[in-house]
Formats: structure tokens, sequence, C-alpha cells
């Protein structure tokens, strides 16, 4: 039977016991090593990550009697988006895109939200913010200043699907100090190995995951976060003047994207009561859920589309909030224009100080 092979943490050479020492002793590099820390810290290097989740299933609220009644579906052929409001708001235009939607018929089959996070800045304020982040930059193309891209600004709830867990977990991270000396002839370095074990649980409450394939996941995430705090049990009454996406990915769908956050926040948590070492990797991870569920809500954005030389670009607004992200194109033919007027400008003070020395 062929014996496992230890390698020093330092020059990676093999190593063996030294009965002297009783330790593991580098021939290479004169590093010696507690032979059950070693193995340890080698076996965890090849031990597989265990991440245990299984969420619980969503249960969908029933809809009040004559609740659906009330709420009408748009559709947009452009980009094929649905989106949905009361019967009292008129929508014109898609919020994804920007292009003309029209009536489909009367909200039916879909599952009723758990909860809702109501407006909490109107939509003055949100031009305001758009028109705050715009600033300054000369080189943004004419139409994402106008009047009428201000005005087509829009209330939307967007459906997130939320995930609540708690985590029991345990981590192994390899660390090390490092103290260096010198005397007359040399300069020494002693490098110390630890094997640093964390375990504990942690609880999350409502880890959101955007479950529409409209709105950009990235540009989600960056206007997070939001206080769930607030949210209340879904009514009708709170699409009054706004309107709602359908959720198109489903909360079994969403759950890698919750248990991608969880597992890395967990980690950092983790991580974060390491300290005093020079350096710190982490060697293994157990990750175990228990007491899930998952709830289905609708929070508040300030959408605004723009469509520049045949691309839409897509701005969002915290309702709640009034954290702003969008990514901004530049107008080549604004800055060549600047880029003129500059070339002008320097090359006549050239002349002007040139023309100054000559008649010095």
């Amino acid at each position: 039977m062929a014996l496992k092979e230890y390698k020093c943490l330092n020059c990676d050479g093999a190593i063996n016991f030294d009965a002297g020492l009783q330790q593991m002793s580098c021939p290479f590099c004169d590093s010696t090593f507690e032979v059950a820390a070693l193995m340890e810290m080698q076996d965890d290097e090849n031990a597989e990550q265990t991440v245990e989740i299984e969420w619980a299933a969503h249960d969908d609220q029933p809809w009040e009697e004559g609740e659906q009644e009330g709420i009408r579906v748009y559709s947009c052929n452009t980009c094929a988006g649905e989106i949905v409001t009361d019967a009292t708001t008129a929508a014109a235009k898609c919020p994804f895109c920007g292009n003309p939607i029209v009536m489909k018929g009367q909200l039916s089959g879909a599952a009723k939200p758990d909860l809702i996070i109501p407006f909490q800045l109107d939509k003055n304020a949100a031009k305001q913010a758009l028109i705050d982040h715009l600033s300054g930059k000369k080189l943004l193309p004419k139409c994402f200043k106008s009047k009428k891209t201000l005005e087509d600004i829009s209330g939307l709830y967007v459906p997130f699907w939320l995930f609540d867990a708690e985590v029991n977990a345990n981590m192994r991270f390899r660390a090390t100090t490092t103290r260096v000396w010198m005397d007359s002839r040399f300069t020494y370095t002693e490098t110390r190995h630890f094997n640093v074990v964390r375990q504990g649980a942690m609880a999350f409450d409502a880890v959101p995951v955007d479950a529409s394939k409209k709105m950009p996941s990235d540009i989600m995430e960056s206007i997070e976060p939001f206080n769930i705090t607030t949210a209340v049990p879904f009514k009708t009454g709170y699409l009054a003047g706004y309107m709602a996406d359908k959720f198109d990915y489903e909360a079994e769908e969403c759950k890698v994207r919750a248990n991608q956050r969880i597992v890395k926040s967990t980690e950092d948590s983790f991580r974060r009561t390491v300290q005093g070492y020079a350096t710190v990797i982490p060697q293994y991870q157990g990750v175990y859920l228990q007491k899930s569920e998952v709830k289905y809500a609708l929070l508040p954005v300030w959408t605004i589309t723009a469509n520049w030389q045949g691309k839409t670009y897509l701005f969002a607004m915290n309702g709640q909030t009034g954290k702003f992200v969008g990514d901004l194109p530049t107008d080549w033919g604004i800055f060549w224009k600047w880029f003129a007027i500059m070339a002008v400008a320097i090359s006549a003070v050239l002349i002007l100080i040139a023309w100054l020395v000559g008649v010095m």
C-alpha cells in the first residue's frame, strides 16, 4: 500500500518524520511541523466543500375574491415584457425598453405577492436624482437630458424572491505568522503555521434575488439594500399610479443565487474573526441550512430608458432609499467638437507665446 506523501508548507518539498525532534522535518529548508497539525492542514486542502442547503417550497397565497379583477396586464411587442397595474392607471410605455405597450387583458393565474414595500420617494425625487446623476457630464448625448426623457420616468414594482434561513457552519483556515531577526552574519525568518477553526450559527433575513428576466441583475443588486422591515402584506391598492413586473424566474431558479450570497456572507463573516496573522487562506467550509423560508415580494424601483444609436440604456433608482445607478454613453461627436475647440485654443496660446518671445 502506497503511503501518502506530505509536503513542506514553506518550500513544497517532500518532508519526513524526524525521530529526534518528534516532528515532521523538511530537509530542504529546515522547517519543522507538528505531525497532527500538518496532516490535518493538508487533508483539509483535499477535502470537498460541504454546502447542504435545502430550501422550503414557496407557499402561494390565495387571491381574495374579486381582487384580480381590478388589475390589468399590458404587453410590449418589442421586448415581450409584461407588466401589471390597477385599472385606473394608464400605462403607455414599456419601463424596460421605452416602446409603446398595449392592453393584454385582465390578470389571471399569477401568483399573489406575499409582501410589498410601498414607494417612499415620489416622481419628483426620482427626476432630481437623475438630474444630479447627469450633472457635469458634458460628453453625454443631449437626449439623456431632455425634458421628455425626464418625464418618461416610471415607477415599477420589481419582483424579488426573499430567502430567510438559519445557517450552521464550520470553517478551517491556514494562517501564518512571520518573525524576522538578524545577527552579525545572517538574517533569520521564522514562519509559524496555524490551523484555525471557526464554528457557529448565523441567521439570514430576506436575502433578495431579482426574479425578473428583463431587469439586469447587476443593476438590481447595485441599488440594494432595501429595508425589508418596512414591507407590508400585499394589497392591490399599492399599485395605483405604478406598474409591476410579473416574475419570470421561479423561486427554484433563484435558489442558486441565494445560496451563493449566503455562503459568501458566511465565509466573509467567519474570515473577519481570524485576526492577528500575516496570511489567512480558507481551507474548508461546511455550510448547513435550517429553518428556511421563501417569500415573494414587490420592491419599488424608479426606471428610465433612453434610446441612442440603436441601443437602449436603462437607469434605476431605489424607490425607498434614492440610490441611483446606470451606465452612460459618450457622444463622440461632442467629444471631437470639444477636442477641436481645445486644440484651436492651445494653438492660439502657443502662437501668442512664440510671438511674445520673438518680440522680446
